[in-house]
């Protein structure tokens, strides 16, 4: 049975609701009362927070209410990102790419100051840790 369609008339497969658009420009989504001296946020975002307190994102065996809820996790938080919010997603990537939603974290990050990750990744680190690296001195 597919579940309901949402506001847009689109599902995704999981039947959570359809994927917010990141914002690409310094200060989307937020008044400029909200933003630092730099244009970043003084502090993480409660929603950041929530989602870096839950951990690494789980792997493909995860439950699909787990996956779930982590991408409802990951879609609260509106870009851009600061650079203390994209060092702390940096630590939640899991194992493989979560159907997609490693992805998403990927782009997520990206939204913020780069590069992220100033030094490249030992070669036994996280695949995403080098997908993210190799991005930011390619330009992407």
């Amino acid at each position: 049975m597919r579940p309901p369609p949402g506001p847009c008339g689109r599902t995704s497969r999981l039947g959570a609701r359809p994927r917010a658009r990141l914002g690409h420009g310094r200060g989307h989504g937020r008044g400029v009362a909200e933003l630092g001296r730099n244009g970043d946020d003084a502090r993480m975002r409660p929603e950041v927070q929530t989602f870096v307190a839950a951990g690494p994102l789980p792997d493909g065996n995860a439950s699909v209410a787990e996956i779930a809820r982590r991408t409802d996790q990951l879609h609260a938080i509106s870009g851009p990102v600061t650079a203390e919010e994209a060092q702390a997603l940096v630590a939640c990537f899991g194992p493989d790419d979560c159907y997609g939603v490693a992805w998403t974290l990927l782009h997520l990050i990206e939204t913020g100051p780069n590069p992220v990750l100033t030094a490249q990744p030992a070669p036994d680190a996280n695949e995403w840790h080098h997908q993210l690296y190799d991005r930011s001195i390619a330009g992407l």
